[in-house]
């Protein structure tokens, strides 16, 4: 049951001119539903491999067996302390859930939504004005996704390219840049939480320090748990996800067409576009031995439940390889599954949609430039770099 693959080091994951990790990844359900792989996270400890849609539903729905208290972020640094709600199991998960929940429900989204919107017209207008190519992460896909969660938690646009680069040296650096990384944010929260209980404002963070859960103010602990999980949510993966999809467009002319021409379909798509191209593992550790389809998982094995290798399941979605812009009962696991799903889901596919509806109502037919190459990579998330769009 031992597998010679990993999404940091297998074909295709490692950074790749013109590379589709995420094609790479489907070759698992040429095997086994489950597997075992010796090194596939970042600090190299093995995973058993869910590879069937339904089976990592069962697993993320099944939390007394599966715990998702693996303190992800707090390991780099030595700690324990978790990020607060993703890695609490029930009872608690539901307590901090519950105090979330309404900062980024569809209400609260939809008001949030003339902000969005202004913000690509913004900087979509000031691309058009100044050539007739971008480099879209640094351009567009990063200042626009970053801004939001920044107006969000509540700090101005001026540390912006400081804030990525932390979170980038968090999530995609080596060994050696994680800690200081780690650190730094640590740092940065746990100062803020301190300004927000000397000087209210009306912000996310402020929000959190004047919280009460069972009649109680939160722990410094748990403000800062709550904190770091939303500061490395909110610089990563909406950016990484813009990216993707307008390297499928600039490759698929008739795709790009069609949602230019039929600007209604573009919500449909983007669900395609996130089962297509979702970026995220999910990891939960075994809280006793059990015996999973066979797999004699023992107590503290770590459980990958990848969500680009759910939405490629053959079982669950017919000819999953192909990307078709008008799927529909498209149940794919983008955001997760079960009580631990996406918190941010709602706010996310909101910038997606409206990023990608003044992208092509703004921009002409556009391509990758000639000469140049995106650049993609696995690992615990997924990513793409140095997409240079023309429309010369």
């Amino acid at each position: 049951m031992v597998r010679d693959f990993n999404l940091f080091t297998s074909p295709g994951m490692l950074p790749t001119a013109n590379g589709d990790p995420h094609a790479a990844v489907a070759c698992v359900h040429a095997g086994p539903p489950i597997f075992y792989s010796t090194s596939n996270t970042r600090d190299g400890r093995g995973t058993w491999v869910i590879t069937r849609a339904s089976d990592q539903r069962r697993v993320l729905q099944d939390t007394e067996t599966f715990s998702s208290h693996r303190s992800i972020f707090a390991s780099v640094l030595g700690e324990s302390w978790p990020m607060i709600p993703l890695e609490l199991d029930p009872p608690f998960h539901g307590v901090f859930r519950s105090l979330l929940n309404p900062l980024l429900s569809p209400e609260r989204v939809m008001a949030l939504e003339p902000a969005v919107r202004e913000r690509a017209i913004k900087l979509i207008d000031r691309i058009a004005a100044s050539g007739t190519s971008c480099d879209i992460m640094k351009d567009f896909a990063v200042p626009f996704a970053v801004n939001i969660f920044l107006r969000f938690i509540g700090l101005s646009d001026d540390g912006l390219e400081t804030f990525v680069g932390w979170a980038r040296d968090l999530l995609h650096g080596d060994k050696e840049q994680r800690p200081p990384a780690a650190r730094t944010i640590v740092a940065f929260i746990d100062e803020l939480a301190t300004e927000r209980r000397k000087e209210p404002v009306d912000d996310f963070m402020t929000f959190i320090v004047k919280a009460k859960v069972e009649g109680r103010l939160l722990s410094d602990e748990e403000v800062r748990g709550i904190g770091v999980l939303v500061f490395v949510a909110g610089l990563d993966t909406v950016s990484a996800a813009i990216c993707f999809d307008l390297a499928h467009l600039a490759r698929n002319p008739k795709d790009q067409e069609l949602l230019r021409s039929e600007p209604d379909r573009i919500a449909v798509a983007a669900e395609e576009f996130l089962r297509a191209y979702s970026t995220i593992q999910m990891i939960r550790v075994a809280t006793k031995d059990v015996d999973f389809k066979g797999a004699p998982i023992r107590k503290g094995d770590y459980v990958s439940c990848a969500t680009m290798i759910a939405n490629r399941d053959p079982a669950e979605f017919e000819y999953p390889n192909e990307i078709d812009l008008a799927r529909e009962d498209n149940r794919h696991a983008a955001f997760g599954y079960g009580p631990h799903r996406c918190l941010g889901s709602h706010l996310a596919r909101r910038e997606i949609v409206i990023g990608l509806e003044e992208w092509l109502a703004r921009i002409p037919a556009f391509r990758i430039k000639t000469g140049t190459e995106p650049i993609t990579f696995g690992g615990h998330v997924f990513g793409i770099e140095n997409l240079i769009l023309d429309w010369s």
